[in-house]
């Protein structure tokens, strides 16, 4: 049984995180095959759009504590575990960014520490009402902060640091007031809603997502003058690509574009 299950159909790349008695946990493997999957999609151009999701009663626990206990054994105290775990797994985060493809999290019962972080990292993200979330490791002792990471970059800081150091959760509907996922759908909506997202992104040239998807995370960090420079080079290329002149012209003429790409 594979631990990564994946199925694509019509440009859409179905990833599903398939250890459900570990709650999905991101052990040693999982980051492996997710990360390892991610690299092959991003070499797959009739792969348009992902949808990540998780098999059994959650979406993704965060980090699995079994292992890391079992990494606490080594020599040197697990020092040097701890920091190859912490580091495979914001290269995967990243990866999910740097994919050309956009990621759709499509979010269900929880989604905790790493969890919750893998929700926040993922471009888009859809979850079912009663969904769950929180980085919430300050309840064992062990504060969330490399998942901090992705979730002041999606929620207001004030916001962040509660939940922080509380420990506490938060459900889908105040996830979605606050900017962690897109919206909150019916649970037997939830599956249908997101390969409707998925289809719409899917339609559109690959190529100008691809483009703008790496623009979109390049501009966050730039002041607004540099952003908008940056982004007056990228909208240029764009503009120079081929299936773009065809799009245009479609526009013009009223019909449907015929792209290559």
């Amino acid at each position: 049984m594979a631990i990564l299950e994946r199925k694509v159909t019509d440009g859409v790349a179905h990833l599903t995180m398939n250890a459900p008695e570990r709650l999905n946990a991101l052990s040693d493997e999982m980051i492996l095959a997710l990360h390892t999957t991610l690299d092959d999609i991003a070499e797959t151009r009739s792969i348009r759009a992902v949808i990540l999701s998780g098999n059994g009663k959650a979406f993704c626990a965060g980090h699995d504590l079994k292992q890391m206990t079992e990494g606490r054994q080594k020599p040197d105290g697990g020092r040097g575990y701890f920091a190859d775990l912490f580091n495979r797994c914001a290269s995967m985060m990243a990866r999910v960014q740097s994919l050309p493809q956009p990621v759709i999290a499509q979010v269900h019962g929880i989604a905790t520490a790493a969890g919750c972080q893998l929700v926040a990292t993922c471009d888009m993200a859809i979850a079912a009402t009663g969904t769950r979330f929180g980085v919430n490791g300050v309840n064992i002792g062990l504060f969330c902060s490399t998942p901090m990471v992705a979730l002041t970059r999606n929620i207001p800081r004030k916001q962040a640091f509660e939940m922080l150091t509380t420990g506490h959760f938060i459900e889908a509907d105040r996830a979605e007031a606050l900017g962690l996922i897109n919206r909150a759908v019916l649970p037997e909506h939830l599956a249908a809603e997101t390969q409707e997202l998925a289809t719409t992104v899917a339609s559109k040239l690959g190529t100008a997502v691809k483009i703008g998807k790496q623009a979109f995370y390049e501009q966050l960090s730039m002041t607004t003058d540099a952003a908008y420079a940056h982004t007056g080079d990228v909208m240029v290329e764009n503009m120079l690509h081929q299936d773009t002149q065809e799009g245009i012209a479609a526009f013009l003429d009223k019909r449907d574009p015929r792209w290559e790409q």
